[in-house]
């Protein structure tokens, strides 16, 4: 699967978000402010998610051609993938 530049540009925002978390530990910054930055960091984190299994389910269905047997397998998988994310 070919990822598209937003997602790793997503990730490496997701990263900076870390290492600011981190810092702020480090500085002993309030721990709701902390949290607030976690939670941030977690709904990016599923957000990217989402924008991973979407692309690959919109790249499974073209694939498909119509087999229907196939469009199943894959949005079963791609449901599988979401779940397993939680």
């Amino acid at each position: 699967m070919q990822y598209d530049p937003k997602v790793s540009h997503r990730l490496k925002r997701i990263e900076g978000q870390l290492r600011g978390v981190l810092r702020m530990m480090e500085e002993e910054q309030d721990c709701k402010e902390v949290i607030t930055q976690l939670s941030a960091i977690r709904s990016g984190v599923d957000r990217t998610i989402g924008v991973i299994v979407t692309n690959n389910l919109m790249d499974c269905v073209v694939n498909a051609e119509g087999d229907e047997a196939q469009l199943n397998t894959v949005v079963q998988q791609a449901m599988d993938l979401v779940i397993k994310s939680r």
